[in-house]
């Protein structure tokens, strides 16, 4: 089954949902940064959490972009997508890994901690872009997002990610929701959901039985007459490149390039989001130089 997310809504406009199945992009994620079972479940999560908020964004060029700062030792989650189904994080200490819990499922809340702040920024081409802030309510992700929705954008919401680890650490499935309480619902449809969602259950066992993403807006929305506003494939992608690693250096000054180049004549630059390592030789770092010291004569 493709990799992809689906965004539907009810027949009385007041229930948004957003599907999306993604083990192809969780499993890239865990090759590239070789994260335990656990790990990967922390950063798969908040990686189909990105994407399902990242497709509400109105253009292609606004950004999101997700912090998880809890008080376990997988120390900091960082997310950032676009409006394209890219998207693309790590988490600071990949090795982090926990006992499983008594019923046999992966530990999240035990390497991210319960302790802690989520933030959440927007970049919609306006002077500011817009951060929300909210404490971590749990550490298991999904109860987060779900919180941050309510406390930060008011919005009643239930959120569901599952990321299902095979023993040879690789990705078998994964795959989530995010149910959104729009303006003018009524109690009967909010009961309507209720009931889906618990229906519905384990969101890896859910796609196990073969089973897509828009089945899975359909049966979230059963009796209220659902409709699929689109689907999209998604990837894990990241879009570095030396030109913008290049950039990142001249932002230290000509200063720090001048000792760098003084000191070991060379630098190394190794992107956080897929590990592609930039060679900058003494070159390269005379040019960067230069340029920098001409921007800070402007």
């Amino acid at each position: 089954m493709e990799n992809k997310l689906v965004r539907g809504i009810n027949g009385n406009k007041t229930i948004k949902v957003a599907a999306v199945y993604a083990p192809e992009v969780v499993e890239e994620a865990r090759r590239i940064h070789q994260t335990t079972p656990t790990a990967t479940a922390a950063l798969g999560r908040t990686l189909m959490a990105g994407l399902m908020m990242a497709a509400g964004m109105k253009n292609q060029k606004d950004s999101l972009t997700i912090h998880i700062d809890g008080d376990g030792p997988l120390g900091k989650i960082l997310v950032t997508g676009k409006n394209d189904g890219h998207i693309k994080g790590y988490v600071q200490n990949p090795q982090a890994d926990h006992d499983l819990k008594a019923n046999g499922k992966l530990d999240v809340s035990g390497i991210v901690g319960s302790q802690g702040v989520m933030t959440v920024v927007m970049d919609l081409g306006l002077k500011e872009p817009y951060v929300g802030r909210v404490s971590l309510l749990s550490g298991e992700i999904a109860d987060d997002f779900a919180n941050y929705f309510v406390q930060s954008d008011q919005v009643p919401s239930a959120v569901a990610l599952g990321v299902l680890v095979e023993r040879d650490r690789t990705v078998k499935t994964a795959g989530g929701f995010i149910v959104q309480m729009m303006p003018g619902v009524s109690d009967q449809e909010v009961d309507r959901v209720e009931e889906a969602v618990k229906k519905i259950g384990s969101v890896t066992d859910y796609f196990k039985t073969g089973k897509g993403p828009e089945d899975l807006i359909r049966d979230l929305l059963e009796g209220q007459d659902p409709e699929i506003l689109e689907s999209r494939p998604i990837a894990y992608a990241c879009d570095c490149s030396k030109e913008k690693v290049a950039d990142s250096l001249l932002s230290l000054g000509y200063k720090e390039l001048e000792e760098i180049q003084d000191q070991d004549g060379q630098a190394e630059i190794t992107c956080y989001f897929c590990n592609e390592a930039y060679h900058f030789d003494g070159e390269d770092l005379k040019a960067l130089i230069e340029k920098s010291k001409k921007i800070d004569q402007e």
